[in-house]
């Protein structure tokens, strides 16, 4: 008798820099959400599909869970909430190397009341030793009641199988949502400007925190090369001087960086315009918020 195909969603929900984006990633084998060292890289859901013989699993990478200190910190927060109901399992991601936060208790409790089959995902197990392993999964334990409780290095790649194996034995019988071929439904623009973003959040370190937003602003197919024409807005005129840098340097550095991983994303050679303009506040906007596609 042949084993029916299973089908469903996963949320990967956690508190900012746990490794929620590096894990998505590896599942899909390629980079499809950014990743920085700094919180609330993830800014908006980010689709990943992972399909077998046997079952397909869409994951929704969400933002960190934080305390918002703008609209857009609270429409991130939001985002992240609601993903969870919507969801067949939810994938909650933690740091194995930090205590439990009170954050993170307030998102079990979440959990709980959503009645989603949850498993615990202890991330960059590889550098934690192995007995200080039991006594934290068992404080985890303590707030809730995991379908699974998986231990799993995201950067190395140890324990994504027996994760995927977890996940699957928690989705029912359905039907392929996507093509087999299909790693995410996130169109190359969206991508291309969060690949400019993650070497802006690298490059400029806490100087341009996190006041930046990417607009591409036109993109060409040719035969042999992709024109893409972006334009890269911040808060503060003396952001802007930052971003630009010293004779141009900075801007360039980012271009050349941006350029490599969208050339590798497209398979092919990409020529990278970029401007860099000033809007106020803008993370305080609604009108600006939705303008550059963060919205439900």
């Amino acid at each position: 008798m042949s084993k029916k195909f299973k089908s469903g969603f996963a949320a990967i929900i956690g508190m900012p820099n746990v490794g929620k984006s590096t894990l998505l990633n590896t599942v899909a084998g390629q980079k499809i959400a950014i990743i920085s060292s700094k919180p609330q890289t993830t800014r908006n859901k980010i689709l990943a599909i992972y399909t077998t013989k046997e079952c397909q699993i869409v994951f929704t990478d969400t933002p960190g869970i934080h305390k918002p200190h703008n609209k857009l910190g609270e429409f991130m927060v939001k985002v992240a909430n609601e993903s969870m109901n919507e969801m067949d399992v939810v994938l909650f991601v933690v740091d194995a190397t930090r205590p439990i936060a009170d954050m993170e208790r307030e998102i079990a409790s979440n959990i709980g009341k959503t009645g989603v089959p949850a498993i615990l995902v202890l991330n960059k197990v590889d550098a934690v030793r192995k007995d200080a392993l039991l006594p934290l999964i068992a404080d985890y334990s303590n707030l809730h009641n995991f379908a699974a409780i998986v231990p799993v290095s995201a950067k190395t790649g140890d324990g994504v199988d027996l994760l995927l194996e977890e996940i699957e034995a928690n989705l029912h019988e359905g039907p392929k949502f996507y093509y087999d071929d299909m790693v995410t439904d996130q169109p190359e623009k969206q991508i291309a400007a969060e690949i400019i973003r993650e070497k802006m959040l690298w490059q400029l370190d806490k100087e341009v925190p996190h006041g930046i937003a990417i607009e591409i602003d036109k993109m060409q197919e040719k035969e042999n090369i992709t024109n893409i024409f972006a334009t890269i807005y911040c808060e503060k005129a003396s952001h802007k001087g930052i971003i630009i840098g010293k004779n141009g340097e900075m801007l360039k550095k980012i271009g050349q960086l941006a350029r490599k991983d969208i050339e590798q994303m497209l398979d092919k050679k990409v020529y990278l315009e970029l401007w860099v303009k000033v809007r106020n506040d803008w993370r305080n906007s609604d009108r600006m918020i939705k303008n550059f596609g963060y919205e439900a």
